[in-house]
């Protein structure tokens, strides 16, 4: 017994009946609540409860999903004989009338999902055979068995893509697709299915495409459905896969992700295969292990019956050649596996390969050696590993010619070999972030660092979360960043953005939280990073508004700093200009400190415009709420202090300057006697 799955949703798709109105499409009055455009009808949810009877008769073309049907009755499609598309999806449909497509030999699409056909299924099967036309067909979601799919493809021979996905089918045999030898596409995705016999596809000569995702297959053994180019059996519980040997395979992409595959899989041996999707499996090599309970030489036996035929296939359980062509593999998804190590020469057998994902595994080492990852590779993730150290072979150069993609974020690295990121001539991205390492020229105390200088091609680099030491001028010279994070490691640039003068022309989008910003410094001067288009300062100390450069930037995070006040209204302005996206929650803001506040609301880019609060005396007050300024209670903490305090000191001043001059005139009367006599004042003396 035999199983086969397969498909992938790169580039698979069924023709489920859609409306688009196209540019260049007229588009009439509507009639009879439905739309009329170019030669078809819209009637999608108008809640109807029959076909409409009043549309033109030329119509190609009716959409009437979400309408509460019920049933399609006998001749009711009889006023529209030019019809080459209908859709009836959602529909209620319990019945089709044996006649109801009576007439319709032009029909070349049918759209019948989300109904429940498999109550008059019989009906439906007789209904059919007025397709003769018929190439598309989308049964999805009507509780169908395998038993009623066989009766209702009998009467249509014709098809050439085939939905069945969310029914309830359980096992095929090769009766369910008998005489539909022109199929190129067959979805089987969301069923039941645990058991596929021999022969089951074998009348389907043409067949391209082929979905099994989201089943219960246990194994697949022997396949040799040769004539597939895209196959996809992920979802299941898929335990083996071995193809049969000595057959010549077309087969371009296999997606056997999230199964719980234990061994490589066997693959056909065609040399055809571009993408192979192993992702989240328990894969892994064992012939290193010192603990391995199983002899060397362990094989496993299966046992395949085909009628009378019994047959026997062996495989050697620590064979750790992947076994088949994979000559022309482009892309290799590995990640969330249980890989330890690469043998010698797996990646050799690749040389075309592209794209690799190795995320998520058990590797504490990688070693370059000669064609060793294969010169074509332009995408290489290695992040979330137990890496804690990369090797190069003696001698070699030029290695990585073709990465333009590192990513070995979340490891255990200190360093990376000299000269590797500035001998790959291509390589664009660079993520070491959640890495303990330290950027050349190294600190005092650090025997490892990772050179970044002259990777010339360099644009995007992630250092977020590596503890890094306070970073040099020179760390990033040679280089023309356009992308730069830092996050997350406080003190990396000691309290100023002077260490990024050599990519300050350059950058467009720049990452500082969480790096210690404001400590001691009374304003950041961003004024040389003229080509910013997004900044992200969250998660420091900064307590005033950072000096900004050029027009360009577009998005600004502040959050989580110490903000009290808002720029003043005409550099509020100027950013309002330019800006679209602006983060400001999470800072002491004075509700009276806000004069910039309208021209940023007018703006309408504060993306956390809610969650954005001010302190007035004891009141916690939102922003959005505020009626458009500052309170009227800030109105006394408008007034100039220097004119306050004298309103106040004036009165008291001048109440003593009398009292003491009373007081003076009072106890020292020669004083007064000599003001009387100079001013000629009568005594009373």
């Amino acid at each position: 017994m035999e199983l086969l799955p397969l498909w992938l949703c790169l580039g698979f798709h069924f023709l489920t009946l859609e409306w688009r109105n196209q540019s260049g499409m007229a588009t009439a009055a509507s009639q009879g609540g439905c739309e009329l455009v170019d030669g078809g009808a819209d009637c999608r949810g108008r809640n109807l409860e029959a076909v409409p009877a009043d549309l033109p008769a030329s119509s190609r073309r009716l959409l009437l999903d979400a309408n509460p049907l019920g049933t399609l009755w006998n001749h009711s499609l009889g006023r529209y004989p030019a019809l080459e598309s209908l859709s009836l999806r959602g529909c209620r449909l319990e019945r089709i009338g044996r006649a109801a497509f009576r007439g319709q030999a032009r029909v070349r699409s049918l759209a019948l999902p989300d109904n429940r056909l498999g109550e008059s299924y019989r009906d439906a099967a007789a209904a059919f055979r007025g397709l003769r036309a018929l190439r598309t067909l989308d049964l999805s979601g009507n509780a169908l068995t395998e038993d009623m799919v066989a009766a209702l493809l009998r009467p249509v021979a014709s098809l050439e893509s085939l939905a069945l996905a969310r029914n309830a089918i359980m096992r095929l045999d090769e009766s369910v697709f008998e005489g539909l030898r022109r199929l190129r596409e067959l979805d089987l995705q969301r069923n039941y299915i645990f058991e596929i016999e021999a022969g089951a596809f074998d009348g389907l000569a043409g067949l391209r495409r082929l979905n099994l995702a989201y089943n219960n297959l246990p194994c697949i053994v022997d396949f040799r459905l040769t004539q597939l180019r895209v196959l996809n059996v992920s979802y299941n519980a898929l335990e083996w896969f071995l193809a049969a040997g000595g057959a010549a395979f077309q087969l371009e992409t296999l997606d056997l992700s999230h199964n719980q595959l234990l061994f490589f899989p066997l693959l056909p041996g065609c040399g055809r295969l571009r993408t192979l999707l192993l992702r989240d499996n328990l894969l892994g090599f064992y012939a290193r292990l010192d603990n391995a309970s199983a002899p060397r030489e362990a094989v496993a036996q299966f046992v395949l019956l085909d009628g009378n035929e019994t047959r026997v296939r062996t495989v050697r359980l620590w064979d750790e050649a992947a076994a088949g062509d994979l000559g022309g593999l482009r892309v290799l998804d590995l990640s969330h596996n249980r890989f330890r190590y690469l043998p010698d020469g797996f990646l050799r057998a690749m040389p075309a390969l592209a794209r690799l994902s190795l995320r998520r595994n058990c590797l504490a080492s990688l070693h370059f050696r000669p064609r060793e990852p294969p010169a074509a590779l332009a995408e290489l993730d290695l992040s979330h590993n137990l890496l804690a150290e990369l090797r190069v072979a003696p001698g070699l150069r030029g290695r990585l010619p073709g990465l333009r993609a590192f990513n070995l974020s979340s490891n255990r690295l200190a360093g990376v070999p000299a000269g590797l990121f500035a001998a790959a001539a291509n390589l664009s991205a660079v993520d070491l972030s959640h890495n303990r390492i330290a950027l050349c020229p190294a600190p005092r105390g650090r025997a490892a660092c990772v050179d970044l200088r002259n990777a010339a091609a360099l644009r995007s680099l992630a250092l977020e979360g590596c503890g890094l030491p306070p970073l040099q001028e020179q760390a990033l010279r040679g280089t023309a960043l356009t992308h730069l994070d830092l996050s997350g490691n406080r003190g990396v640039l000691n309290g100023s953005v002077g260490a990024l003068r050599a990519v300050a022309a350059t950058l467009q989008v720049l990452a500082l939280r969480n790096v210690g910003l404001g400590r001691g410094l009374p304003e950041l001067d961003l004024t040389g990073f003229g080509s910013l288009r997004d900044l992200d300062l969250s998660g420091n100390a900064l307590r005033a508004f950072p000096r900004l450069g050029g027009p360009a930037l577009r998005r600004l995070d502040l959050r989580g700093n110490r903000l009290t006040a808002l720029p003043r209204s005409a550099v509020a302005e100027r950013l309002a200009r330019g800006l679209r996206t602006v983060y400001l929650s999470q800072n002491p803001y004075d509700c009276c400190g806000l004069d910039g506040w309208a021209a940023l609301q007018r703006l309408h880019a504060v993306a956390d415009l809610a969650a954005v609060t001010c302190s007035l005396s004891s009141k916690v007050l939102r922003l959005a709420e505020l009626p458009g300024g500052p309170p009227r209670d800030c109105r006394w903490e408008r007034v100039d202090t220097g004119l306050l305090y004298l309103v106040l000191v004036l009165p008291s001043g001048l109440t003593l300057l009398v009292a003491g001059t009373v007081l003076s005139l009072t106890f020292r009367k020669p004083l007064l006697r000599l003001i009387k006599s100079r001013c000629r004042w009568p005594s009373v003396y």
